[in-house]
C-alpha cells in the first residue's frame, strides 16, 4: 500500500485566480478518466443557506449530537438531513441548526469543469476543497522520474491554510497543491523533486513543505 503527499505550489487571497492556477496544473495531467470532487464545511446558518442556493445538487449533512443515536436506531430512521440530503431538503427553520453545525457538504466524482466555478463562487467565507483525481502525470526523464497516475492529483484548498492538510482551520488565502507518491527514506521524501518539476512545467514553484494526505 502506498500513499501520496501534497506540495503547495500557489497561494492567493483571490479564489478565482487560485482556481485558474489549479486548472493550469490540472491540464498537465488531465486524461479521460479525470474526475473532480467537492467538499465544504459550513459553520453558520447563513453559510449553509448560501451553499444550498449555489450548490443544490450536493449532499449536506448536519452533525449528530453526542450519544444521540446508538446502534439500535436504524440508519434510515434518523433525521434525513443528518444522514445526507440535497440542498432543497435542508431545514428552513434556523432553530433546527442548533447543535448541528458545522454542516458538511460533499459532491463526488463529477465531470471536470462542470462544478468548479459554481463551487468557488458559492463557497464565500466557508472552508472548502476541490480535488481533481485520476490524473496521469507525465514522465520527467531529465530528473529521473517516470510518470504516475495512482497518486496524481491536484487540490485547491479554499479559505484554509496548509500547515496541516486535514486541519481545516479558516484562513484568508486559497492554496493549490500538487500530489505525488510518497516515498520516505530516512525521513527524506525521494519524489519531492518530481513535485518541483511538475510545478515548473506550468510556471509554478513549490512554496512549502509536503503535506501528508
Amino acid at each position: 500500500m502506498s500513499n501520496d503527499i501534497a506540495y503547495p505550489v500557489f497561494q492567493s487571497p483571490d479564489p478565482a485566480l487560485a482556481l485558474s492556477m489549479a486548472r493550469r496544473l490540472l491540464e498537465l495531467g488531465r486524461c479521460e478518466y479525470t474526475r473532480v470532487s467537492l467538499y465544504a464545511e459550513f459553520r453558520s446558518v447563513d453559510e449553509v443557506r448560501q451553499g444550498a442556493k449555489g450548490l443544490p445538487e450536493g449532499w449536506f449533512r448536519g452533525q449528530e449530537k453526542y450519544g444521540e443515536f446508538d446502534d439500535r436506531v436504524p440508519f434510515e430512521d434518523r433525521p434525513g438531513w443528518l444522514v445526507g440530503v440535497r440542498g432543497p431538503g435542508l431545514p428552513t427553520d434556523p432553530t433546527a441548526y442548533e447543535g448541528r453545525l458545522p454542516v458538511d457538504y460533499e459532491l463526488l466524482n463529477q465531470a471536470v469543469d462542470s462544478v468548479e466555478d459554481a463551487f468557488t463562487a458559492a463557497i464565500g467565507p466557508s472552508v472548502g476543497e476541490i480535488n481533481w483525481q485520476d490524473l496521469c502525470w507525465p514522465d520527467a526523464p531529465e530528473v529521473g522520474f517516470r510518470g504516475e497516475s495512482k497518486h496524481a492529483e491536484v487540490t485547491l484548498l479554499l479559505n484554509t491554510g496548509t500547515r496541516d492538510y486535514h486541519c481545516n482551520e479558516p484562513a484568508d488565502d486559497h492554496t493549490v497543491l500538487v500530489h505525488v507518491r510518497s516515498v520516505d527514506v530516512d525521513g527524506r521524501q525521494m519524489r519531492e523533486p518530481y513535485a518541483h518539476w511538475l510545478a515548473r512545467q506550468v510556471g509554478l514553484t513549490v512554496i512549502g513543505p509536503g503535506q501528508r494526505c
